[in-house]
């Protein structure tokens, strides 16, 4: 059934955008079937990243219209990041410098009815491939969501799956996720498979054709040849459709009539959820206002997009006067950033004279700064001395659990302190993928090397240095002896969160100034 909207107004539909061009086809296939279907309405779309136009030029094409009133519909399916974060951003940066247009924000097109009829039809569309009879009752929905870092999104999947095998009468059914969330595709199916059913019918949840579906149909292919027994069918994803396209357009109509609702009450931005309490009143920042204009650039600007660390001129001349205060002809060129920097931060030049680096140390942090873009710290203090411009520039994010309630709880049940407890749920959230940076506590060391060793923890980068008289000089020496890991220590009792902090700004800095370098050397 067609959306009734009778008020006019202008509708920009924001994608995410795709390196998949079937994908962008699709995407603007469905944005002309919405014009179709609303005549009445201006409307146009924009992507966050990785097409054009951006969502900017969406936004400015209705200005040239002289719409008064635009509503941004987010043209994803739940609320995770994009939709609670860098939607809203964009259209509130043009809010502010238009104060005379009535802006509008759409919620996520969500668990709608409609969109639960269309995939009731692509299953029953891939049930009618085969020239097998399998009752529903044994056979079992796999329903694959894109994954988020968001518990809410996740789990309106869930809920999703649910409701479709109930209506449908289906006899099991399994959520996996093709990234970020667990379990992955891959290890989603295998356990699947494992429930006994005579088929399986693998639905991506997904609003349109790209990379991660194609990635979902070769997973389900790889499936069905290594259990020959079980009949693995492929469903198709929502695509361009009339139920989506009129979601969308009820979407828009509830926005500007103030009824734009999004499941709030478990938000981990707005209530304290177990795991992501620090995330609570989380301001929204824009991550991708930087692709603004992107594709209007030349070659030459794109390369060029990072910029060589530019100190403050104190700064520079504080620099200026280590290098020249002592010989530094005897330490490798890779570690003068952060040793120098150290002289900065202790304002002594003897600091830097029992700093260890293992071997490619240094190296080994920038590529895991670029690549993993986590910093876990054992106190806030360290995650506060990170600098802030840098983190944003390359995109880094910090984590600290040893306020967090569950660390409490681990800290009192085991009998450990919470720097020590911080670290154990850091390895258990975020697995390898970070670099450690340990300012304070000795036991959050004793306990990082203890992961290490028994349990095949490998973070890719392990900063140690705490200050202090108790249990300092025997942790620092326990991780200098950690030979499964990189890191970078001291061997006496100086050091401290400051000193931690500067460590990974020498490793930020020297990133920076190598995408700069490589950019220059592109152009």
């Amino acid at each position: 059934m067609q959306a009734e909207t009778n008020q006019q107004f202008g509708i920009v539909i924001a994608g995410h955008g795709s390196r998949d061009a079937d994908g962008i086809r699709e995407f603007e296939q469905l944005v002309e079937l919405v014009r179709e279907r609303a005549p009445q309405h201006t409307v146009s779309h924009g992507y966050l990243e990785f097409a054009a136009p951006t969502i900017d030029q969406a936004i400015a094409d209705q200005l040239n219209t002289e719409a008064k009133q635009v509503v941004m519909v987010p043209g994803i399916l739940l609320a995770a990041t994009h939709a609670k974060n860098d939607m809203p951003s964009e259209l509130l940066t043009f809010a502010r410098e238009h104060p005379d247009i009535d802006f509008h924000f759409g919620a996520p097109m969500g668990l709608h009815p409609l969109l639960l009829q269309v995939v009731q039809q692509r299953i029953v569309e891939a049930e009618a491939t085969s020239s097998k009879t399998v009752r529903r009752d044994d056979t079992c929905l796999v329903l694959v969501g894109r994954g988020t870092t968001d518990p809410d999104a996740n789990g309106e999947v869930a809920k999703f799956a649910r409701m479709i095998e109930e209506g449908m009468g289906f006899g099991a059914s399994f959520v996996c996720y093709s990234g970020t969330a667990k379990p992955l595709v891959a290890d989603g199916l295998r356990n699947a498979a494992k429930l006994g059913c005579a088929r399986l019918i693998v639905v991506p949840f997904f609003l349109f054709d790209g990379i991660l579906v194609k990635r979902i149909y070769d997973a389900a292919d790889a499936l069905q040849q290594r259990e020959s027994e079980l009949e693995v069918l492929k469903a198709g994803y929502l695509g361009v459709h009339p139920n989506v396209a009129d979601v969308l357009i009820a979407r828009a109509q509830e926005a500007v009539e103030g009824r734009a609702e999004m499941n709030c009450s478990l938000c981990k931005y707005r209530v304290q959820i177990v795991g992501f309490e620090q995330q609570v009143g989380e301001p929204q920042r824009p991550h991708h206002l930087q692709v603004r204009g992107l594709f209007e650039k030349t070659s030459v600007d794109q390369v060029t997009a990072f910029a060589p660390y530019a100190p403050h001129p104190i700064e520079a001349e504080s620099f200026r006067i280590i290098a020249a205060g002592r010989d530094w002809s005897a330490f490798p060129e890779a570690h003068l950033t952060v040793l120098q920097r150290l002289v900065h931060t202790s304002g002594d030049f003897n600091a830097v004279d029992d700093i260890y680096f293992s071997a490619g140390a240094v190296e080994t942090g920038i590529r895991a700064l670029l690549r993993c873009k986590l910093v876990v710290t054992d106190v806030t203090m360290v995650q506060t001395g990170l600098k802030r411009a840098l983190l944003e520039q390359l995109g880094i994010e910090t984590w600290c659990g040893v306020h967090d309630h569950e660390t409490a709880l681990m800290a009192q049940t085991q009998g450990i302190t919470r720097s020590a407890a911080g670290i154990r749920r850091a390895f258990e959230k975020f697995g390898n993928d970070i670099i450690l940076s340990i300012g304070d506590a000795p036991t959050a060391i004793m306990e990082a090397v203890r992961l290490i060793r028994e349990h095949g923890w490998r973070p890719q980068l392990v900063i140690g240095l705490p200050v202090g008289f108790v249990g300092t000089r025997e942790s620092k020496a326990e991780l200098k002896r950690c030979l499964q890991v990189p890191r970078i220590t001291n061997t006496g009792t100086r050091g401290g969160s400051p000193w931690a902090a500067t460590v990974v700004n020498g490793l930020m800095i020297d990133a920076m100034n190598q995408l700069a370098e490589y950019g220059s050397d592109g152009a």
